[in-house]
């Protein structure tokens, strides 16, 4: 057996770093919490060693996939080490100096502490809340601006090796179209957020015409920012909400979605594959990507129900018993896969001919 390439221990070493850097941080941000905020801190959630060993050999089974994809040249090996780290450094002083406003609407339960010059009949009341305990919940660019290092580090650094799960099924889904030189492929990226899966499809996808949906205008603002200082084509943002988007029918050839269902009610859940199904030409696929359920990860079950009275995550108990493949075929999908990946769970659907 060949041993491992410098890069391939530099990328092991660099996740592993990212891993002990989050655990660190939360053990760090808990114990002050408990000092500070007694009130806020959540009920103790005890993990057994058979747990930690299973999310350990997940998290290993998750850099190994991310590994092989890179070397087989899915996506560039250098998206492995892709991320703005000097902003990150700049920015976590704001998560620091953002917790006491979080453990304040953790105390009171505030959980729909909104801006008050948002105008709340633009958005769904479903989204007019602080999904995470998220400060201002997604409609303020101070969100916008820490949301990134906030959730790599809820995550121990995985969060974009997750996200990176769409893109091995997205390009055996436009094989096909990336053949015919006749047409642009154009794929849309839905609640793109901070802009990072679609800068991760443009590294592995650069002649594909790009297209971003989100809900937030402050989010928009930021993964303009983000993706206007990344080489590559300019991305197309586009400010509409999932359950009707401002498209015609028919005019991609594949979608993307990553980390939105669970933040979703069922009705909703439902509207917005009805409108993946519009918007794919026949034979387009969806790429969905969210997290784990208990069907297919019964082993993660004390971490799954444990993660919504941990976090505000009002839709969440739902979501991971929900019936997504059922959704799906009731929005007409058909050819419908999917795979997980540590807390990832991935989709692939296919609209008929």
């Amino acid at each position: 057996m060949a041993a491992p390439s410098l890069k391939k221990i530099a990328y092991h070493t660099l996740q592993q770093g990212k891993t002990l850097a989050g655990l660190a941080h939360k053990e760090l941000s808990t114990k002050l919490m408990e000092v500070f905020a007694p009130e806020a801190a959540p009920g103790k959630f005890s993990i057994d060693r058979d747990l930690i060993k299973e999310v350990r050999r997940s998290i290993e089974n998750l850099e190994n996939i991310d590994w092989k994809e890179a070397e087989a040249g899915i996506y560039p090996k250098s998206q492995l080490f892709e991320a703005p780290w000097l902003e990150w450094a700049k920015k976590y002083p704001l998560v620091w100096f953002d917790m006491p406003l979080t453990w304040q609407r953790r105390k009171k339960n505030k959980t729909r502490d909104i801006p008050l010059d948002v105008n709340q009949e633009d958005y769904p009341d479903y989204y007019l809340q602080n999904f995470h305990h998220q400060t201002d919940g997604y409609l303020s660019e101070h969100s916008a601006e820490i949301y990134d290092l906030q959730v790599e580090i809820l995550f121990n650094g995985t969060a974009d090796s997750m996200r990176r799960r769409v893109l091995s099924p997205l390009k055996t889904g436009l094989k096909k179209s990336l053949s015919d030189n006749s047409k642009k492929v154009k794929v849309l990226d839905i609640a793109t957020g901070t802009g990072r899966t679609l800068q991760q499809i443009q590294s592995a996808l650069p002649k594909v015409e790009l297209y971003g949906l989100d809900l937030s205008g402050s989010y928009l603002k930021q993964a303009s920012k983000y993706l206007s200082s990344r080489s590559g084509d300019i991305v197309q943002l586009i400010k509409g909400n999932a359950e009707k988007m401002p498209f015609e029918s028919a005019s991609f050839q594949a979608l993307t979605c990553v980390f939105l269902f669970h933040e979703l009610p069922r009705e909703a859940r439902q509207n917005v594959l009805n409108e993946c199904f519009r918007l794919l030409e026949p034979g387009g696929s969806l790429i969905l990507a969210d997290s784990i359920q208990i069907e297919d990860s019964p082993k993660f079950t004390p971490i799954m129900e444990s993660f919504h009275k941990i976090f505000h995550e009002p839709y969440y108990r739902d979501y991971i018993v929900d019936n997504i493949n059922l959704r799906l075929e009731e929005s007409g999908f058909y050819s419908i896969t999917s795979e997980s990946h540590f807390m990832t769970k991935v989709w692939k659907a296919t609209k008929p001919f």
